[in-house]
């Protein structure tokens, strides 16, 4: 009986659990049931024909019919027709299939963009049971990406940089203006620290980015250097942007290329300066001449009627006389700086009085300097011969004391007609017909900082007693009372060019003109590759060759170029290069270009005469060398003649 007893137990205890795990089977079923029915995408289990067995309410909603209708029905009758075949191929596979996009037709409804998630599901013996697929509508995301994409088209079509940077700096965006810019593409940008980009290594970086955390947003110019090393100036708006939360999420920042414009204002300042400089010099000349007129005049008329003066007394007056005129000849250069010397203007030609320096100069300079001399018959020019004459001894002397250890001085002049192509590349050259001349050394040369202060009366970097710092001043007093203007080019170590542009006369005769004058040609549609550091000069140059019937592509250094004679070997016919460039040089460049096409034709440019020796001396062989700046006339002058020669170089 006890047994007994203690046997229904247990099968009471039995019958217990097995009615808890029948009720928690069900709340499971039925637990699953509501996460099938109710859940928020569609959800079908299909047969191994591709029959549907079972179906949710969104399912329903989706395919805009009722849940009985679905079954038994092929889930393919609801793919659009252009996506079947590749729904049937991912239906067989073994493998899980997630996010597979297609389009999906509703019964008498519109087509609408899904992802798809197919899994298949096995028994112990491993036999396919069914398949269960989800479809979720993505129709909202296709839409918002669209809408990005729109977006980011119209963000690279501005030819601003626009970054967006995370809060540990770290890039996420990089539009196509900032590559034309920064000369980084955006995957070599992504993820990358804003910071460690910028050579600079700028405190105001982040000050910028502190500022846009605490304050919302900075703005102010920033110094940069782009991929290649050159340095830029960016006028950066920074704006902390906020996610749906109002939580700070990412920086948006917009870099506005103000190089060139800071270039300009430069100039302008520089121009201002001088002629606040001139107005302050001939105020001072003004009071020192009256100072000086009457001791000179006095000392002349003391030494006159005291003849008497013992020997030392005498030496003391001609000290006097001497010291006035000395001072009087550096009042007369100030004058001249300030406002021109008066007087009149003759007609000279120009090559008799550079013939004449040149014979002073080597007569009178170190035997350690060489000379090249090179004058055309150039047009007439109206200015006073002593003027002029100053003009020279001073560039020349100032070459000589440039070359301590030996060089050499080179002196040209030829015609040049300034039209609007080269006017755009200099501000301070206005079109017309000039006669330039050029005074060139290969000496110690000039560093930027100091090349921005050369023309100011009494700044000399010569030691105390050998200059005045007035030889310059002087110069571009002349120059610009003459109506012409001074271009000077420069690099430490190598020489410096400085070129003088002096209107020519209008007595000369017209058939002069018409003699020198070019007759302007256009191209037949053949691609020009202009490779260019320089921003405005290769727009300058690819926007004037458009219009004269030349296609162009253009590189802002060497390494661009290279890319780009890949893409386009077998288009390109010429190749217009610029021979100063940061990172890879004009000299790398053509050495590269040659060895990928042997019978490339180039034509190289720069703004420093001696560069054209280099080449020379460097054994590189290119069509032809362009002075710059030049004008529209002699670059189509130059393209025809080497487009239309076979092997012979161009003499330009």
């Amino acid at each position: 009986m006890e047994e007994q007893a203690v046997f229904e137990e247990e099968l009471r205890q039995q019958n217990e659990e097995l009615l808890i795990a029948n009720h928690n089977a069900k709340l499971q079923q039925q637990r699953y049931e509501n996460l099938f029915e109710f859940a928020p995408d569609a959800y079908l289990v299909i047969d191994a024909n591709g029959m549907i067995q079972e179906a949710n309410r969104k399912a329903s909603y989706l395919l805009n019919v009722s849940q009985n209708y679905l079954i038994g029905k092929p889930i393919f009758i609801f793919v659009d027709k252009s996506n079947r075949q590749k729904l049937r191929t991912q239906f067989n596979l073994l493998e899980p299939v997630e996010n597979w996009e297609c389009f999906i037709k509703p019964k008498n409804g519109k087509l609408f963009n899904a992802a798809i998630t197919i899994a298949s599901i096995y028994d112990r013996e491993g036999k396919l049971v069914d398949k269960r697929l989800m479809i979720r509508d993505i129709s909202d995301r296709k839409q918002a990406e669209e809408k990005i994409k729109q977006q980011a088209a119209l963000l690279d079509i501005t030819t601003d940089a626009i970054v967006v940077c995370n809060l540990k700096n770290q890039i996420l965006f990089w539009n196509r203006g900032a590559e034309n810019l920064y000369g980084w593409l955006a995957p070599e940008v992504s993820y990358q620290n804003l910071q460690d980009l910028d050579r600079n290594d700028s405190p105001k970086l982040e000050l910028a980015f502190a500022n846009a955390l605490e304050n919302n947003c900075w703005q102010g110019e920033l110094q940069q250097f782009t991929k290649s090393g050159k340095q830029i100036i960016v006028y950066s708006r920074w704006t902390l942007m906020h996610d749906e939360d109002n939580q700070p999420q990412s920086i948006l920042i917009v870099n506005t290329d103000i190089t060139q414009k800071k270039q300009l204002e430069a100039q302008y300042y520089r121009a201002q300066r001088l002629e606040s400089l001139g107005t302050l010099a001939s105020g001072i000349a003004h009071d020192l001449n009256n100072i000086l007129a009457p001791i000179l005049m006095g000392t002349q008329l003391l030494s006159r009627q005291l003849l008497s003066l013992n020997e030392e007394n005498q030496m003391i007056l001609e000290m006097f006389e001497d010291n006035s005129k000395r001072g009087a000849e550096l009042v007369k250069q100030i004058t001249s700086f300030a406002k021109g010397m008066k007087g009149n203007y003759i007609p000279i030609q120009l090559q008799h009085l550079i013939k004449e320096i040149t014979r002073i100069v080597e007569s009178t300079f170190p035997k350690s300097i060489k000379y090249n001399t090179k004058v055309a018959t150039v047009w007439t020019v109206e200015a006073q011969p002593s003027q002029i004459h100053q003009i020279l001894m001073n560039l020349c002397i100032n070459a000589r004391d440039a070359m301590f250890e030996g060089g050499t001085l080179t002196i040209t002049a030829e015609n040049k007609i300034i039209d609007s192509t080269y006017s755009s590349m200099n501000p301070d050259a206005k079109e017309g017909n000039y006669v330039m001349i050029t005074v060139a050394d290969t000496g110690c040369g000039i560093s930027e900082e100091v090349k921005e202060r050369i023309f100011e009366p009494f700044f000399t970097t010569k030691e105390v007693g050998k200059g005045t710092g007035l030889g310059l001043s002087t110069t571009f007093g002349i120059v610009k009372n003459h109506g012409g203007f001074i271009e000077v080019s420069s690099q430490v170590d190598k020489g410096s060019q400085f070129q003088v542009y002096l209107p020519a006369s209008e007595s000369y005769q017209t058939s002069q003109i018409q003699t020198t004058k070019f007759e302007i040609s256009n191209g037949n549609n053949e691609l020009i590759l202009v490779v260019d550091d320089e921003t405005h000069i290769r727009e300058i140059t690819k926007n004037s060759l458009s219009i004269h019937n030349y296609r162009i592509i253009t590189a802002n250094d060497g390494a661009e170029a290279f890319s780009l004679y890949v893409q386009h070997r077998h288009e390109i016919s010429l190749v217009l290069l610029n021979i100063q460039m940061p990172s890879v040089d004009g000299f790398q460049t053509i050495k590269v270009l040659q060895r990928m096409n042997s019978n490339v034709k180039i034509i190289a440019t720069s703004g420093i005469e001696f560069n054209r020796q280099l080449l020379d001396t460097n054994d590189i062989k290119v069509e032809a060398f362009l002075l710059k700046p030049y004008t529209l006339e002699e670059l189509l002058n130059i393209l025809e003649v080497v487009l239309n020669s076979s092997d012979s170089k161009v003499d330009s």
